[in-house]
């Protein structure tokens, strides 16, 4: 019996399709990773720039323009054999800005409009933001991975879309600011409880060996 065949399924299809074929044309091309992160970064200061006159659907077509080199850069490195350890560092670092390029068009917006409520509400969210990577790179000091939450990058972005291009980016952010803090209370828990169990782990192993020790001593 032949599996059902969904709309949904052959939109993601086609989609993967147009995006293989992009990733070979910018890999033929012979442009670097590295400049495609920048070029994403450029596009989403112009969504900013978009979002702080309020031309709110424009700058979520943008938005979605720059998720595109988002999602190719790194597919083209590994395609290239360019794959390397600043690469992943540069790509994570002009993430934030152009995370943090958006909210700022955003506290603009809400700034010329006289909202201060908004402005703060961004600002919230602008930190939290922040926190989120924060805490994943730092917890990753002290326990192997911290990948949990819900409110990750991706989602990020696209709630910003959803906000951009049906006019409702008063009640996104108030979800993001309240997901997003959520996300960063689960990741400190996440990371107290997983620490603990590595430094229990530890504790047991010298007290294992010691028990060892006197045995063969008898």
């Amino acid at each position: 019996m032949e599996p059902k065949t969904t709309w949904t399924g052959t939109v993601g299809r086609t989609c993967n399709k147009l995006l293989v074929q992009i990733v070979n044309g910018l890999a033929l091309a012979k442009i670097h990773p590295n400049v495609l992160t920048f070029i994403g970064l450029v596009i989403n200061i112009g969504a900013a720039w978009l979002l702080a006159l309020g031309a709110f659907w424009q700058a979520g077509l943008v938005i979605i323009g720059a998720g595109l080199f988002d999602m190719v850069d790194g597919r083209v490195a590994r395609q290239t054999g360019q794959v390397t350890m600043f690469g992943g560092f540069f790509d994570s670092v002009l993430d934030r800005y152009s995370d943090l390029a958006l909210l700022i068009g955003l506290l603009v917006y809400y700034g010329n409009i006289n909202r201060p409520l908004y402005v703060v509400l961004t600002a919230i969210v602008m930190m939290a933001s922040v926190m989120i990577s924060y805490t994943r790179a730092r917890a990753e000091n002290t326990i192997p991975q911290c990948k949990v939450g819900f409110l990750e990058r991706p989602e990020r972005v696209v709630l910003l879309i959803i906000g951009a291009l049906f006019d409702r980016m008063a009640p996104v952010l108030w979800i993001a600011a309240i997901l997003g803090n959520l996300t960063v209370v689960h990741r400190m828990i996440f990371t107290y409880q997983e620490a603990k169990r590595l430094e229990d782990a530890q504790t047991r192993v010298p007290s294992a060996s010691n028990v060892a020790v006197g045995h063969s001593s008898l």
